[in-house]
């Protein structure tokens, strides 16, 4: 009974940060996109704005090499833990730290990196210069986005990922192939289905912040390349118009919002179909 008066307490600190730095900055997101810049009066042409051409090729972008940039991370992050699943050994463990080692650093300073290594005089061109081989363009192009996507949000596609399928019973798998399956029938008529959430969640981790994202288009795009989040960024920064970036950002939300409703409603179901 004690250490249940005390967990109001315990939990006091973290209620502090969240209000601090979750519920008011929304409250001021929420405020400046429907007020007016002019006399803040309230308004809907903040959000309005992402019907302008610019605003909406920007959105579109976004979402596609949002979409790319995903289905890559899932098509690398899904046979890597089936790879692990079928390893059965304890340096698994070791393998997912090298693998999200990286996150340990600054985004900023491994986007740069990729900078160095896709440029023109960069190094990815020095060695084809050096074998011989024709220099590939790819700094400032939709390619060099999708490559800093890739690696700076593959680490939150394969924990989700790797944890459910590690969880997989051994004997539900053996069943199967009891039962006469092959190894492609037990991965998509039973592993897939078992992992679905796991690959849900993965999802949702990777994409929100690949569209939202501003720091990988502006440095390996060259600021060439406008994606949404680079948008917000100038109307905040650069227009100094706190509104208009407000409007721009609550559009950004609806993603947000339906993604967790996606991840709510797979969790729901794991939990549902574990209980029986």
């Amino acid at each position: 009974m004690k250490n249940r008066n005390k967990m109001p307490l315990l939990a006091a600190p973290y209620g502090v940060w969240s209000v601090a730095f979750i519920v008011i900055p929304l409250i001021m997101i929420l405020y400046y996109g429907f007020t007016s810049k002019a006399d803040g009066s309230f308004t809907f042409e903040n959000i309005a704005l992402i019907a302008k051409s610019d605003n909406l090729k920007a959105l579109g972008l976004s979402v596609v090499l949002s979409l790319i940039s995903t289905v890559i991370c899932l098509l690398i992050a899904y046979p890597l833990a089936l790879i692990l699943k079928a390893l059965k050994f304890k340096g698994s463990s070791f393998l997912i730290m090298i693998i999200i080692l990286p996150m340990w650093m600054n985004s900023l300073l491994r986007t740069i990196a990729w900078q160095n290594i896709l440029e023109n005089t960069g190094i990815l061109n020095n060695i084809l210069t050096f074998f011989g081989l024709p220099k590939a363009h790819i700094i400032n192009t939709n390619k060099a986005i999708i490559i800093g996507m890739v690696y700076d949000f593959l680490p939150f596609m394969i924990l989700p990922i790797n944890n459910v399928i590690q969880k997989i019973d051994d004997d539900v798998i053996n069943a199967a192939r009891d039962l006469g399956a092959n190894y492609f029938q037990t991965i998509i008529r039973v592993i897939l289905p078992l992992s679905l959430p796991g690959v849900i969640s993965g999802i949702t981790m990777v994409f929100v912040p690949a569209l939202t994202t501003f720091v990988i288009s502006t440095i390996l795009g060259g600021s060439k390349i406008l994606l949404i989040g680079n948008v917000i960024e100038q109307y905040f920064q650069y227009i100094y118009n706190w509104n208009a970036g407000s409007g721009l950002s609550l559009v950004l939300m609806v993603f947000i919002f339906i993604s967790m409703a996606l991840v709510n409603k797979y969790d729901k179901e794991d939990e549902v179909s574990a209980a029986f």
